[in-house]
């Protein structure tokens, strides 16, 4: 069983920036790859980025250059640093644990975390 929290979302203007945190509870953490997908209003969940082991990590292509995705294995949690925000990053974002599968689909992910809502003004 693994179990996750999100925090650190919040309002923030068009070209700020914000980090979410995701405390993960599990009894292997380090073997862990966590991912983050946002859900915007009215859409489905999507992929945002994925850690694997260490320093592996994926991004999506509209996040790729403007978040970062990293995680700490003394404190059992993985932040996503996003600078540069857009409106159309508004929405719930979720970490998760990857089961199997390609990384980029949530339904490869087992463990969600509840969700933190981001908030872009323009």
């Amino acid at each position: 069983q693994v179990y996750l929290v999100e925090s650190g979302g919040g309002l923030e203007h068009t070209g700020g920036s914000m980090t979410l945190s995701c405390a993960v509870s599990s009894r292997s953490f380090s073997r862990q790859n966590i991912g983050w997908f946002h859900q915007a209003p009215g859409k489905e969940r999507a992929f945002v980025a994925v850690i694997v082991g260490t320093d592996y990590v994926e991004y999506a292509d509209d996040v790729r250059g403007r978040f970062t995705i990293s995680r700490d294995d003394a404190k059992s949690s993985v932040h996503l640093q996003m600078n540069n925000l857009k409106p159309e990053d508004t929405g719930v974002y979720y970490c998760a644990a990857h089961s199997a599968g390609t990384y980029v689909f949530a339904r490869n992910y087992k463990y969600w975390g509840q969700g933190t809502q981001v908030t872009v003004s323009s």
